[in-house]
């Protein structure tokens, strides 16, 4: 009986290097990062309480303010033609009459393994308004006769950005998709043609209706992740005014460029509460349609 006990632990020890790993790197960070909100640190000096000081000066921050417009903007238009495309390109690959198709789904999925500062530096490259590549085919082509100084414009720095994302990620998403398409029995789109349903009505009432549960996780792990743009956006630079400025990127200044770890790390918990706020309308939203 006492072996048997003794055995039922054993558990515990597979899954202990995870939750020692996740507190030492993960729930410590949290909890410091909390700490810091709350005090007057530079990293330099000794820290100093002031209690609710940082979140009353990110209340009224106007930089943080519009560095969620500026988040909330590049996601949207990263995301809405991300999305079109990925379903696009996976409800033609999931036709059995497409020949190399897993040929194509692996081209469309390989700029989701390269890092974003590549990706960044590429088309900060690329769309350099003296050396670019962007330009000289432009002028080339007569479409321009000057170079265009595509980062000195707050509407063309935000759609470069989003560019970058949208070519990242479109290819993770159509994986998904398919996977989702794959998941719908043939057995309902027999029903369907039998009873004469177009393609078109097949997939307006069918196919779309049964993917919903596939939207809604692509669109809340995009909320999540959308949010949080950081590494692409800061290689291709804060545009005139910041008007490329992302949230993270305002807490990276803030931190570790201008010093103030204690703001820093309030800015910190602000991002937290604007990601879950939208999550939760996000979540909320897709439970009100049900």
């Amino acid at each position: 009986m006492g072996s048997k006990i003794n055995k039922s632990y054993y558990g515990y020890f597979f899954i202990a290097p995870f939750f020692i790993g996740f507190a030492v790197f993960g729930l410590a960070p949290i909890l410091y990062t909390l700490y810091l909100s709350f005090m007057k640190w530079d990293g330099f000096n000794a820290p100093v309480y002031v209690g609710f000081a940082n979140y009353t000066r990110l209340l009224h921050d106007s930089f943080f303010y519009q560095s969620i417009w500026n988040t909330l903007l590049i996601w949207v238009l990263s995301n809405t033609p991300q999305l079109i495309l990925a379903l696009l390109l996976a409800l033609i690959l999931n036709e059995k009459f497409i020949r190399g198709k897993h040929f194509f789904r692996a081209v469309y999925f390989f700029p989701q393994i390269i890092t974003p500062v590549t990706l960044g530096v590429i088309f900060s490259l690329m769309f350099d308004w003296q050396t670019g590549s962007i330009n000289k085919i432009l002028m080339y082509l007569g479409i321009v006769h000057d170079p265009v100084n595509w980062f000195n414009s707050p509407w063309w720095s935000r759609l470069i950005a989003s560019a970058v994302i949208c070519w990242q990620y479109f290819g993770f998403n159509m994986i998904v998709f398919i996977a989702g398409l794959q998941s719908i029995s043939n057995e309902v789109y027999e029903a369907a043609s039998i009873d004469g349903a177009t393609k078109k009505q097949t997939a307006l009432h069918i196919t779309l209706p049964l993917l919903r549960p596939v939207f809604l996780f692509v669109f809340i792990t995009s909320v999540i992740g959308g949010l949080q743009l950081f590494d692409a956006p800061l290689m291709l630079g804060d545009g005139p005014g910041n008007t490329s400025r992302t949230m993270v990127m305002y807490l990276y200044e803030t931190a570790f460029k201008n010093f103030d770890y204690s703001y820093g790390a309030a800015v910190a918990y602000g991002i937290f509460i604007v990601v879950m706020f939208f999550t939760a309308i996000t979540a909320r939203a897709s439970k009100l349609k049900d």
